[in-house]
């Protein structure tokens, strides 16, 4: 028997009513989720901080989650109070962890340089500080020489460098009168480095050419050895990956005697950002770094990427025989100390520094102490602070005044990661026990 028409358009109304009601019923629960997760997001805080030489961090504040008021809690000795709900306890870790102890230094603040700079270059020659190049910023880089004179205490005598002379990530060496100036980074971020090499008069002011590097390096350990420039070390054309080879090149009273760079032994820990000291007829390097920022692949302007980096406090010396020898390490890692460093008293002593990163935050860690090396007894020794941690400071001495200036100092006290780019000089009385 056939069914009745009218039945079979009620079942259809009743399915299709139905269907209607299912898909209004999913739109608005995609709808409420869609906003839920829009919130969220929204709620996201991301910020993105730099400056020159700096590690960029990115910090994202999560949205607090609700939770029911709870008895106050005590976090280290201190109550730590929840915006939202109750009190919640805070799980506090010293940033300022790498910081060794040390006795305190009375320091004094000097007239400041006429510009700030980071990883710019320092020379002494007798009462004279000759400051280099440097960033002012990440995106501006300085091409010009000040000079601060310890007897007066002022700066002054400012002159140019060469156009084609790098202007950051220098080596750099003297013989007294001359200042011989190798390879290094030309222009700001992170562009790439030049072969080209200088030598400068300090009586004259003038500038002349030398032969240019086998290849480029950035921050290569530089020292005058027994009547030749050496240069080992640094990092290679990439900015990133450490550089072994050694050179050396013959020369006297501003002048090469060769046309090209003869090969020496390799140095055993490549890098750059280390100091390079003659004393005592022998030649030093300490400390440094493997790994730097590199250029963002594809960027324009050549914009710094981090990278990692693993700071050591190696001490190696080159002998008689020249066969490297392994030393006493540091009291820590320490890097970003190619120009801050004194000889006094048979002592090597330097100033500041990076150490390693944060084991939390994975930020850049500066350094605060100050660090003697006895070469008498061949042991280090920390023998006072810093008025803040810095790194590429640029250090002098003079009557008995240790003096440093320029460079990236800490975020504060409490904070040991990099921060504003300084021209400040600051010195203090050295004392040294033997």
């Amino acid at each position: 028997m056939a069914r009745p028409t009218t039945g079979k358009h009620t079942s259809a109304t009743t399915r299709l009513i139905l269907g209607c009601v299912l898909l209004l019923v999913l739109a608005l629960g995609a709808d409420l989720l869609w906003a839920s997760s829009s919130r969220f997001y929204s709620s996201l805080s991301i910020s993105n901080n730099w400056s020159a030489g700096d590690s960029p961090s990115t910090t994202i504040i999560l949205p607090q989650q609700q939770r029911p008021p709870s008895p106050p809690h005590k976090a280290k000795g201190k109550t730590v109070k929840d915006k939202n709900q109750g009190v919640t306890p805070e799980r506090v870790l010293s940033a300022t962890f790498a910081d060794l102890p040390a006795p305190e230094l009375k320091w004094e603040k000097m007239a400041d340089a006429p510009v700030p700079r980071l990883d710019g270059a320092a020379i002494q020659i007798k009462n004279l500080l000759y400051v280099f190049a440097g960033y002012g910023t990440i995106d501006y880089v300085h091409s010009h020489v000040d000079i601060y004179n310890f007897t007066d205490n002022t700066w002054g005598g400012r002159f140019d460098m060469p156009k084609e002379m790098a202007h950051s990530h220098l080596g750099m060496a003297t013989d007294g009168r001359y200042i011989y100036v190798v390879t290094g980074q030309y222009g700001p971020q992170c562009r790439g480095p030049t072969a080209r090499t200088f030598v400068l008069d300090t009586e004259t002011k003038k500038w002349q050419d030398m032969p240019p590097l086998p290849v480029p390096r950035y921050a290569p350990a530089t020292q005058l050895w027994r009547g030749r420039l050496h240069v080992m070390g640094g990092s290679k054309e990439n900015r990133h990956t450490p550089g072994l080879e050694h050179w050396s090149l013959a020369v006297k009273d501003g002048k090469p005697l060769e046309n090209e760079w003869r090969n020496e032994i390799p140095i055993p820990h490549g890098g750059p950002h280390r100091a390079c000291i003659v004393v005592n007829n022998h030649l030093y390097v300490i400390g440094g770094q493997e790994g730097d920022f590199m250029a963002k692949p594809g960027s324009p302007i050549f914009k710094c990427s981090r990278r990692e980096e693993v700071v050591y406090g190696d001490v190696y010396m080159l002998d008689d025989e020249m066969k490297w020898k392994t030393l006493t390490p540091m009291p820590k890692p320490d890097s970003h100390i190619e120009f801050a460093w004194i000889v006094v008293n048979n002592s090597i002593v330097i100033v500041g520094g990076t150490t390693e990163k944060h084991p939390v935050t994975k930020k850049m860690v500066l350094v605060g102490e100050v660090f003697q090396f006895n070469l008498d007894t061949q042991k280090w020794s920390v023998i006072g602070k810093l008025p803040f941690r810095v790194k590429t400071t640029l250090v002098g001495f003079w009557e008995g005044w240790l003096y440093f200036t320029s460079g990236q100092r800490d975020k504060g006290p409490h904070d040991p990661s990099p921060k504003k780019v300084i021209g400040e000089m600051w010195r203090t009385k050295l004392k040294l026990a033997s």
